[in-house]
């Protein structure tokens, strides 16, 4: 099964893919989608979910995982990430894909063991699970704990339904 893991945001969204069989997981691609920091939140967004169309185009995920929205302290801040959200939830809608979503702590849970682990953690982890060299860029470590926590969490799931 290939799952697509986003970390959704208005201006950097991190986007991975990883491959998951009975032998294990195994690393596709990561990377961070940039929109510009001075365009109105309308093309911001556009250029996210151009961009994520690509993603989705070129890798052909079979499933997706994004990061929940969490309570900011930040209202406007807040907003933004949902609306990021939605545009996650359109394009991935569009190409037939099916999303879960996952709060931080649950992504966190399933990737250290630990609900409350800081993001170098997070990240460390995920180089090790995947065999990477280095450790990617943060937004992308996120999006890949995103993949990695539903690759554990839809085998549980299945393994008990």
């Amino acid at each position: 099964m290939r799952i697509l893991g986003i970390d959704p945001g208005s201006r950097l969204l991190g986007y991975a893919v990883v491959d998951a069989t009975a032998a294990g997981l195994r690393y596709v691609e990561c990377g961070v989608l940039e929109a510009r920091r001075t365009a109105p939140i309308e093309r911001r967004l556009a250029e996210i979910a151009a961009g994520l169309e690509e993603v989705v185009g070129e890798l052909h995920p079979e499933q997706a995982a994004v990061e929940e929205v969490f309570s900011a302290v930040n209202v406007r801040a807040a907003l933004a990430l949902g609306q990021a959200r939605g545009v996650v939830l359109a394009v991935c809608g569009r190409a037939g894909i099916s999303v879960s979503g996952y709060s931080p702590a649950v992504v966190k849970q399933a990737v250290t063991g630990r609900g409350r682990a800081p993001k170098p953690q997070v990240a460390h982890m995920v180089q090790v699970l995947l065999g990477l060299r280095r450790e990617p860029r943060a937004d992308a470590a996120d999006a890949l704990a995103v993949a990695v926590a539903h690759a554990h969490l839809y085998k549980d799931i299945r393994r008990h339904a």
